[in-house]
């Protein structure tokens, strides 16, 4: 029960979509739950919407929502002023709403030729009150690790012999702890003294790189994460289009990049030779 002291209604919401971008992806689901300041049972709004471009297979994998469960539900246009007439003048909250699911519903309706007056909207980001009282710096896991204040904060050595002190920390908490993902999946102790599976629990294996510019797909090939190949084999296409392999390595990409596309380019002309 929200016990919330209201000058107008307020609706808590989130969105799906069809990947990251506020601007170039588009709604597939919006849910709402909207308190009326007067009291009174909150109202709630949910459907699906049909996006008209495709979903990314990394907005799959989050959500869920395959092409086939939005294909015959309405367009974003025709739902527009339902949404926009059952927000009203209220004020807004959701988790992590103020960079994402705010400004992508503000592109929505501007798209569509409603203007979504946010100057005197008061909104709340659950994802901020948490990342603010309960900050993951590494002073507040000095705090909570090793129950001491961090005084040397931001002097290198002092900084890497707290890191030691907070890892020590970490495998003594989490011994024989078993991990829970958001997809229900669990692993097994994964914080335990043993480098592999550190190496597996803290990493993102999706991702040849940092910046994420090359990803492997369901079926384990390297794949674009950006550009006009998005989505598409890179080593066959970076074989064959040395003008594109060549940009990448003249351009401002990463070492870590150049050296993967060497490296899938090399194996692939290899793989190529052998086979003929």
């Amino acid at each position: 029960m929200l016990n919330l002291k209201l000058e107008r209604d307020i609706c808590f919401f989130d969105i799906e979509a069809t990947g990251l971008n506020v601007v170039r992806d588009r709604i597939i689901q919006i849910a709402i739950i909207k308190y009326p300041a007067k009291g009174g049972e909150p109202q709630e709004l949910s459907m699906l919407i049909n996006p008209g471009i495709p979903i990314s297979e990394e907005a799959f994998q989050v959500h869920g929502i395959h092409p086939k469960d939005v294909a015959k539900k309405p367009v974003f246009q025709q739902v527009a002023q339902k949404i926009h007439d059952f927000i009203g003048n209220a004020d807004l909250a959701g988790y992590n709403s103020g960079r994402f699911d705010i400004p992508m519903l503000m592109e929505e309706f501007a798209r569509v030729g409603i203007e979504f007056d946010m100057e005197r909207r008061r909104t709340i980001d659950v994802q901020r009150i948490f990342y603010k009282m309960e900050p993951r710096t590494l002073k507040a896991a000095v705090r909570f690790y090793c129950e001491r204040d961090f005084e040397d904060a931001h002097d290198a050595l002092a900084d890497v012999k707290a890191t030691i002190e907070v890892f020590v920390g970490q495998l003594s908490r989490y011994k024989n702890v078993d991990y829970r993902d958001e997809d229900g999946n669990i692993a097994e102790a994964p914080v335990r003294n043993d480098v592999q599976a550190l190496h597996e629990f803290t990493n993102d294996h999706r991702f040849l790189d940092v910046t994420q510019k090359l990803k492997y797909d369901g079926n384990g090939v390297v794949v674009f994460n950006f550009g006009k190949y998005m989505g598409q084999p890179a080593a066959p296409i970076l074989s064959k289009d040395k003008q594109y392999y060549n940009w990448i390595l003249n351009k401002e990409f990463t070492s870590q990049v150049k050296q993967a596309v060497k490296k899938l380019v090399k194996d692939y002309e290899k793989a190529q030779q052998e086979k003929s």
